[in-house]
């Protein structure tokens, strides 16, 4: 039986976050130190550790049927790939960005100046988009410090918290895309694989599912159950069960975590007492 080839970056928080979600949708994996290559224990997958840079050319190649990638990379690099599905993690930005005692204060304030990056494709189209011309410096690694030593009047660079850019005394003024971790697929991946893929990805969804919601149970007076149902934005609709104590009821449910506090307060507001809130390590629908 054919084994699913997945590629991960080989060091580095994607890689930390990658082998994280694996783990967390059974693909157990014993990698060694320094190993570039690792079967999956009772799954049909082998990972590759490989250059981040390096993965949208070994998906084209077909050299690995699916990747963990920054959306960035893929944009940059890997023109023809698709990606299947969104991880939620490693998100970033692909920034513009100069000195704080710079003039500039927009992307027209760098028509015709020089530009430091490391995603010439990614600026060059958006910079045509834009009817703005800038010279660019390909840089891998250490962009920020191209305004410092004279290399250029300004920078394109992934951004996470900004605190790089801080500590470089640079500002963003210009937001080319927001990215995050993805699972792309290799044009050249056969049925076989196929199959394994479609397994991994409602695996996938399901972890993801669970990692963005709560699951809550608590305790509400019948005469103010309607409201506290109203309140909530279950699945269908929330478990509920009578308690011992004569007039009261157990109402269980999930909400979505980014809605917590404001269904919560809400909740308490209706009357809602004992409220309990539990991690959700899976949510198969």
């Amino acid at each position: 039986m054919s084994k699913l080839r997945i590629a991960v970056q080989k060091s580095g928080r994607l890689n930390e976050d990658s082998m994280r979600l694996l783990k967390d949708i059974g693909i157990s994996i014993d990698n060694g130190k320094d190993q570039l290559k690792a079967s999956a224990k009772g799954f049909p997958v082998e990972v590759f550790y490989l250059r981040n840079g390096d993965i949208p050319q070994y998906l084209k190649d077909g050299v690995v049927d699916v990747a963990i990638i920054g959306e960035n990379v893929l944009i940059e690099k890997g023109d023809g790939i698709d990606f299947v599905e969104r991880l939620g993690f490693s998100k970033c930005k692909v920034s513009i960005a100069v000195p704080k005692d710079s003039k500039a204060n927009s992307l027209k304030d760098l028509n015709g100046k020089r530009i430091a990056t490391s995603y010439p494709e990614t600026v060059k189209k958006f910079l045509k988009a834009q009817n703005i011309e800038a010279q660019l410096h390909k840089i891998n690694g250490s962009v920020e410090i191209a305004p410092n030593i004279g290399l250029a009047e300004g920078i394109c660079d992934i951004v996470s918290s900004g605190s790089t850019l801080f500590k470089n005394g640079l500002k963003e003024i210009e937001v080319l895309l927001t990215s995050e971790a993805v699972l792309a697929v290799s044009p050249k991946m056969d049925s076989e694989r196929q199959a394994i893929l479609e397994t991994i990805q409602f695996r996938i969804q399901s972890v993801l599912k669970g990692r963005q919601s709560k699951y809550v149970l608590l305790n509400a007076p019948n005469d103010k159950l309607d409201a506290i149902i109203k309140v909530l934005p279950g699945m269908k609709s929330p478990t509920v069960l009578p308690l011992a104590e004569e007039g009261w009821s157990s109402v269980h449910s999930v909400i979505p975590k980014h809605q917590f506090w404001e269904v919560i307060d809400e909740l308490k507001a209706n009357g809602a007492q004992g409220i309990l809130v539990c991690p959700i390590e899976k949510m198969v629908l």
